[in-house]
C-alpha cells in the first residue's frame, strides 16, 4: 500500500522504478516523480537489522547480550538500508554468542571485501567510485583520511584539495570555486554526506559514511594514494612507498616507518602527540612536503628547518601554543594557506610579504572565551608589504592602521576581510579602498572600543556582499549610505553589535527583504520590538542578545515565516514570553539563555509546546531542555 501510494497513476498499468547515486540522473525525472530515500535513522535501521538477524525470534528481539554489539555493528552501517540487510543476514547464520559477533565486529570490514556474501555491498559501492570522473576520485580519496565520523569543513577541505593540486583552473573561476563545484558534485553523487549548510544553503560542513570510508582506505593502499595511521591496536606498518600519512593516533615512534623523503603530505589529528616524535624527519628531511596540518599539537617552537620545506603550501597551526616564527619562514615562497587560529603569534619576520603566493592568512588570539567583549581577540599586526601579496582572498584578521588601510585596495582579489581596532579617522580612507574590491563577499568591521565611531556614510562597494559584519558605534548616516541603499536588499548574513542605535530596528532591518541570519548584539535602545507581517520572509536564523531595555517583543502572524533557530540571550528586562511566538510553526530549535526568572516561568507555560527543541537558563546557569 506504501508503495503504491508514491508511484504515479498514469492509466498504463505498468512501472518503471529506476535507482541511482547520482542526483545528475535522478533530475531528468519529474518533480512528482522522484523520491529521495535518506539514510536511515537509528530506531528503523535497529528494526531492519533486527529483522534480517533474527527472522524467526518472536517480534525479531536482540537478545540482551548481543545488543551493544548489534548496536555497534548498526551504527557502523550508517543507515545504509544493503549493509543492513547484508550483515543482518549474514550474521542470522552465526551464533549468538557476545564472543562471535564482537570478533565478526571488529573484522567488518575485512569481512565486507573477502566475505563472498558481503562482497557485493564492496562491488556496488566500489562501482560509484569507479564511474567517478578523474578529477574526483583524488578528492574522494583524500576525504578517507580525516578520522571517522569527522566533521570536515567545507573551506579547509577546498584548501587541502588546491595545496595538492586536484584542483585544475577553469577558464576566470577562482581555483576555490572550481573545488566547491567538485565538492557539490561528490555530494550528488552521494559519496560524501553534507552535515550542515548555512542559512542560504551553502554546505558548511560534511563527513564520510564509515563504510565508504573504509573502502576508500582500502582503494588509498592498494594506489598507494595515503595511509591512515592509528596504532590504538598494536604496532602500525606505514609503506615506504606512502606520499600521504595522516596520523590518527600515535602512541610509539612513527618515524622507522616512513620514507621521508617521499612524504607529501603529513595531517596529525592525534592532539596528544609529541611533535619529537615526528618533528625531526618532517622539517629536516620531508623536503618536498606540500601539506602539513598540525592543528591542536603541544607545539610552542617551530624548528628554523622549516624554510628548507620550499614545496610546502598548506601549513596549519591552529590551537597550537606557537609564538613567534623562525626568520626562515619567509623562504617559502610556494605557501598558499596559513592559518593561525587561536594561537599566540600575532607578529611576523621581516621579509614576510616575499610570500607572494599566499591565498588565505588567518591569523587570530583568543583573549575572552566568553565574547562578551568588543574586543574579545587579538588581530594580526599588519607587516611591511602585506598589501603587496596581491593573490589573498581571506585575510582574517588584521589590525587597521593608517599606511595599511591606505594601501588595503591593493589587495584586489580579497573574497573575506575581516578588519579590526578601525579608528573614526581610518574610516574615509578604508572606505575608499574598499571601493575597489570587485570580489569581497564576506566583511567584518570592528572598531577600536566602544567609544569610538565607525564613520561609514560613504560606504559603498562595486558588487554586494553575502556576509557584513559592523562591531562598534555607527554613525548616524551608515544605514543609509550608498551600499545599503544600493546593494543591502541582497545581503544574506548581518550582524550588528555594540552599535546603540534609536531607530526603529525592525522597521529598518526589514528591508532587508533578503536576510537568512541576523545577528544583533547591544544594537538598541528602545524597550519594544515589533515584527510585523510579512516581514523577513527568507529569515532562517535570529539571534538578539544583551538587548539590555527591551521588554516587549512582539510577533504578528506572518511574520518570520522561515524561521528555524531562535536565540535570546541576557534580556533580562524581557519577562514576558513573546507576543505571538506561537505564530512561529517552522522553528526547530530556541534558545533562551541569561534571561530573567518571571521570563522562564512564563515559558514552561506551554507557549513554546509547538517547538521540538527548547533550550533555557536564567543567570548563566544552564538548564535541561524544556520537554515537547
Amino acid at each position: 500500500l506504501k508503495i503504491r501510494e508514491v508511484l504515479v497513476d498514469n492509466g498504463l498499468g505498468s512501472r518503471v522504478i529506476i535507482t541511482t547515486r547520482i542526483e545528475e540522473v535522478a533530475s531528468i525525472a519529474e518533480d512528482g516523480c522522484k523520491i529521495r530515500l535518506e539514510p536511515l535513522n537509528n530506531h528503523d535501521a535497529w528494526l531492519l537489522f533486527c529483522r534480517k538477524a533474527f527472522p524467526k525470534t518472536e517480534n525479531h528481539m536482540c537478545p540482551p547480550e548481543l545488543h551493544q554489539c548489534g548496536m555497534d555493528i548498526v551504527n557502523k552501517c550508517g543507515g545504509l538500508p544493503l549493509a543492513l540487510v547484508t550483515i543482518g543476514s549474514l550474521l542470522s547464520l552465526k551464533p549468538r554468542n557476545k564472543k562471535e559477533w564482537r570478533l565478526f565486529y571488529n573484522q567488518l570490514i575485512s569481512e565486507v571485501h573477502n566475505n563472498e556474501n558481503l562482497n557485493r555491498v564492496e562491488k556496488i559501492l566500489n562501482l560509484s567510485y569507479k564511474h567517478l570522473p578523474n578529477y574526483l576520485k583524488n578528492c574522494f580519496l583524500y576525504c578517507a583520511m580525516f578520522p571517522e565520523d569527522y566533521i570536515i569543513q567545507r573551506k579547509r577541505l577546498i584548501r587541502l584539495w588546491i595545496a595538492e593540486g586536484f584542483i585544475e583552473q577553469k577558464g576566470t573561476c577562482s581555483l576555490e570555486d572550481v573545488a566547491e563545484g567538485y565538492l557539490t558534485e561528490l555530494v550528488r553523487r552521494s559519496m560524501i554526506q553534507v552535515v550542515a549548510r548555512n542559512s542560504f544553503n551553502r554546505i558548511q560542513c560534511l563527513r564520510m559514511h564509515d563504510i565508504l570510508r573504509e573502502l576508500a582506505i582500502f582503494q588509498s593502499k592498494k594506489e598507494s594514494f595515503s595511509t591512515v595511521y592509528d596504532d590504538t591496536h598494536g604496532v602500525v606498518q606505514v609503506g615506504s612507498d606512502s606520499r600521504r600519512v595522516s596520523v590518527l593516533q600515535c602512541n610509539s615512534e612513527i618515524r622507522s616507518t616512513v620514507d621521508p623523503s617521499r612524504l607529501r603530505t603529513f595531517l596529525a589529528f592525534d592532539t596528544s602527540m609529541a611533535l619529537s616524535s615526528a618533528s625531526y624527519f618532517i622539517f629536516s628531511e620531508s623536503k618536498y612536503l606540500a601539506v602539513l596540518e598540525l592543528s591542536g599539537l603541544p607545539i610552542e617552537t617551530i624548528p628554523y628547518s622549516v624554510g628548507e620545506l620550499f614545496n610546502l603550501r598548506y601549513l596549519c597551526l591552529n590551537d597550537t601554543n606557537v609564538k613567534e616564527f623562525p626568520k626562515s619562514i619567509t623562504k617559502l615562497l610556494n605557501l598558499q594557506t596559513l592559518s593561525l587560529e587561536r594561537t599566540q603569534l600575532l607578529n611576523f619576520p621581516r621579509g614576510f610579504s616575499n610570500l607572494k603566493k599566499l591565498r588565505h592568512l588567518l591569523v587570530w588570539k583568543l583573549v575572552d572565551a566568553t565574547y562578551k567583549s568588543l574586543n574579545n581577540w587579538e588581530s594580526l599586526e599588519p607587516f611591511e608589504g602585506l598589501w603587496n601579496l596581491k593573490e589573498l582572498q581571506s585575510l582574517c584578521e588584521v589590525r587597521a592602521t593608517r599606511d595599511f588601510v591606505s594601501k588595503l585596495g591593493n589587495l584586489s582579489q580579497l573574497r573575506s576581510l575581516c578588519i579590526t581596532y578601525v579608528r573614526s579617522s581610518h574610516c574615509a580612507q578604508l572606505c575608499n579602498s574598499l571601493s575597489k574590491m570587485q570580489h569581497l563577499t564576506r566583511l567584518h568591521i570592528r572598531a577600536m572600543n566602544e567609544d569610538e565611531v565607525l564613520l561609514l556614510d560613504d560606504l559603498m562597494l562595486p558588487n554586494p556582499l553575502e556576509k557584513l559584519d559592523l562591531l562598534g558605534q555607527l554613525s548616524k548616516g551608515t544605514l543609509e549610505s550608498p551600499f545599503f541603499t544600493t546593494h543591502g536588499n541582497e545581503l544574506l548574513q548581518l550582524e550588528l553589535s555594540r552599535c546603540q542605535l534609536t531607530v526603529n530596528l525592525v522597521a529598518w532591518l526589514s528591508k532587508l527583504s533578503n536576510l537568512t541570519e541576523l545577528r544583533l548584539t547591544r544594537v538598541y535602545t528602545g524597550q519594544q520590538l515589533s515584527f510585523h507581517a510579512n516581514c523577513f520572509p527568507n529569515l532562517k536564523k535570529a539571534l538578539l542578545w544583551d538587548l539590555q531595555q527591551v521588554n516587549q517583543i512582539y510577533i504578528q502572524e506572518g511574520a518570520l515565516s522561515s524561521l528555524q533557530y531562535l536565540h535570546i540571550d541576557s534580556l533580562m528586562e524581557l519577562r514576558d514570553v513573546p507576543t505571538g511566538i506561537e505564530f512561529l510553526r517552522s522553528v526547530k530549535e530556541a534558545y533562551f539563555t541569561m534571561m530573567h526568572s518571571d521570563f522562564v516561568r512564563n515559558l514552561r507555560t506551554g507557549k513554546v509546546n509547538h517547538i521540538p527543541k527548547v533550550y533555557w537558563s536564567t543567570q548563566g546557569k544552564f538548564q535541561s531542555p524544556v520537554s515537547q
